[in-house]
């Protein structure tokens, strides 16, 4: 009887060993908390500034080459790219077209029509859509904090994605996928960071330590280990009868001397001597002897 594999081909992913770019489990946690921030930020802005009810959304975020962030690009569409001092990779803020010429009618006091063209701005629509992208820099940079350290200048506009050249093929970017509601219109975005002006902040993911000082550092974990500590008597050997026969105000005898100080165990393992004591309103022990393993 034939096996279907139908199930198995549906969770296969393509991997490309060529490029194993990906980012670590807690980076990527760091990176979602402040592209959410970001989010909620800049929908707020955009709502101030357009005068319109706006919300974005984050939906993801990865390393990418920036051949490949390209290549999910629409041909034409708007990339707002922004410039650093330490690096000639620009940053990217994606949206479409259409989507900006719809801000600036509102920015501008008109209704935006339903159906707008994807095409390059006006020297007066440039003008207000990098206003906007000069107050979506700044909550990109409260968003993100420390995280980014430099600050961002819109640089230029470009609208065709396969010509923007903002960096090299083989640069690896950040790309965080947004989803833009204005409105009643809807459109998806992406902001792409040079992953260079991130990674240093977020610190190695599996930080290694020098082996010349491995017995100090196990010592120093141990001593913060929580162990359980308590006080013992004597064991006393007791026979299952007399257990059994036991009734509230019966009398155990035990064969601890009644002068005799406790053993503290800590871990289940035997430290020292210690009588019973107490302290603020609390039984404690105090030590009488100390034993060393």
């Amino acid at each position: 009887m034939p096996r279907d594999t139908t199930s198995a081909h549906a969770l296969a992913e393509v991997y490309d060993f060529r490029r194993p770019t990906t980012l670590a489990r807690e980076h990527a946690r760091v990176l979602e908390l402040a592209f959410e921030t970001f989010a909620r930020q800049w929908g707020t802005q955009l709502t101030a500034k357009i005068r319109v009810m706006s919300q974005v959304s984050f939906e993801s975020v990865q390393m990418q080459t920036y051949d490949d962030y390209v290549a999910g690009l629409p041909p034409l569409t708007t990339m707002v790219l922004c410039a650093a001092e330490s690096t000639e990779a620009r940053s990217v803020l994606q949206f479409p077209a259409s989507e900006a010429l719809s801000w600036v009618c509102h920015m501008l006091g008109s209704h935006a029509p339903g159906d707008l063209p994807d095409r390059a701005f006006t020297r007066i629509e440039a003008t207000l859509i990098r206003s906007l992208m000069g107050e979506a820099l700044e909550d990109l940079h409260y968003s993100l904090g420390t995280l980014l350290s430099e600050r961002l200048v819109v640089a230029s506009i470009a609208h065709q994605s396969q010509f923007a050249q903002a960096a090299a093929k083989s640069q690896v970017m950040i790309v965080a996928r947004l989803g833009i509601r204005v409105g009643e219109r809807s459109a998806s975005a992406s902001v792409a960071l040079p992953a260079e002006l991130l990674l240093e902040q977020l610190g190695e993911a599996n930080p290694r330590s020098d082996a010349e000082n491995s017995e100090e550092l196990l010592a120093q974990s141990l001593g913060t280990v929580p162990l359980q500590v308590q006080l013992s008597t004597v064991p006393n050997l007791v026979k299952p009868q007399a257990i059994l026969e036991l009734a509230v105000g019966d009398v155990l005898p035990l064969g601890h001397r009644v002068h005799q100080p406790f053993d503290l165990l800590a871990g289940g393992h035997r430290v020292g001597t210690a009588a019973a004591g107490s302290r603020d309103g609390r039984a404690a022990a105090v030590i009488v002897t100390n034993q060393e393993s």
